[in-house]
């Protein structure tokens, strides 16, 4: 079969429902992206990889699930999931069903529903900080990894948000990225510095947020009504302004929408001088994963906290 004709053997044996057609979609650094169209008439969307590994859908639909409880901000529907583990080999593709999001322009006031629906999706809570959605699988060592594509994170639930990112976040993908030898000399040790420094960097201590965990500007799209939809999450439970920085590292969010959050649960002081510090994470994901010139921009980073 070709690789639609497999994503649509796939696609229709998890859900149950016959696929008539099957088109690729254009971008997707990490994942093959279809949209499908359902004999009962709907359509759906599909992501799926050659190189996937077991779990990665299914702690992606554990996400979207688990982000959708407090009905803050809208996100696509599992439809179904093909994830089996490794043990139980597949003739079709690993992959991810979701409800098909017709896109438009933003409407009147998208960017404040979604500076409004963050805060309220940060403030639905985690158990812990560090700990990923609830119903993610676990990994060989039966704790459940936060997964960001390829590369497995410790999920291991912490007593306070600096622990966790300093041992669930930094020092392990520094560890990666200084073995790929994509950072700059003396990188690894400015970052070690700033974990060291993390409990006076981080501001006061807060509750655990429910985060996005990859909420780049992409990760925002808008339906045909305008309002805004939050795709491929990383889900776990963190500080809420990683969500927020993490918008800014790619794009310009609106002032209207940090405005808006805001005005419905306000940060604390010196959030500002925050930005960089929480940015230092999915820097370092990007240079582990992609290389070029993300080592630099995560040295750049670490310079302003030691």
């Amino acid at each position: 079969m070709t690789a639609p004709e497999q994503v649509a053997a796939g696609a229709a044996g998890a859900l149950g429902v016959e696929v008539r057609a099957t088109r690729r979609l254009a971008g997707g650094d990490l994942n093959d992206a279809y949209r499908l169209q359902l004999a009962d008439g709907r359509p759906a969307f599909a992501k799926t990889a050659p190189d996937a590994t077991p779990g990665t859908f299914a702690a992606e639909a554990a996400g979207l699930r688990w982000l959708a409880e407090p009905e803050a901000v809208a996100l696509p529907a599992v439809l179904a999931v093909s994830d089996p583990p490794a043990d139980r080999p597949s003739a079709t593709p690993r992959l991810l069903v979701l409800s098909w999001i017709e896109e438009g322009a933003p409407g009147p006031g998208a960017d404040e529903a979604l500076g409004r629906g963050l805060a309220l999706l940060h403030a639905a809570g985690a158990t812990a900080h560090g700990a990923p959605a609830p119903g993610t699988p676990p990994a060989d060592d039966d704790t459940p990894p936060l997964r960001l594509g390829p590369l497995l994170l410790p999920g291991t639930p912490a007593d306070d948000w600096p622990q966790a990112y300093a041992d669930g976040r930094l020092r392990p993908l520094a560890r990666r990225a200084a073995d790929a030898g994509v950072l700059p000399a003396g990188t690894a040790e400015r970052i070690e510095r700033v974990c060291g420094r993390l409990e006076h960097l981080a501001g006061p201590p807060e509750p655990p947020a429910r985060l996005h965990g990859d909420l780049w500007s992409g990760n925002v799209l808008h339906d045909r009504r305008g309002r805004p939809v939050l795709v491929d999450p990383a889900a776990y439970g963190g500080h809420r302004e990683v969500d927020l920085a993490m918008l800014r590292l790619f794009g310009t969010p609106s002032p209207r929408l940090l405005a808006a959050y805001h005005e419905a649960d306000p940060l604390a002081d010196g959030h500002e001088e925050r930005v960089a510090l929480w940015q230092l994470f999915p820097l370092l994901v990007h240079a582990v994963l992609f290389g070029g010139p993300y080592g630099a921009a995560v040295d750049r980073a670490a310079r302003r906290y030691v």
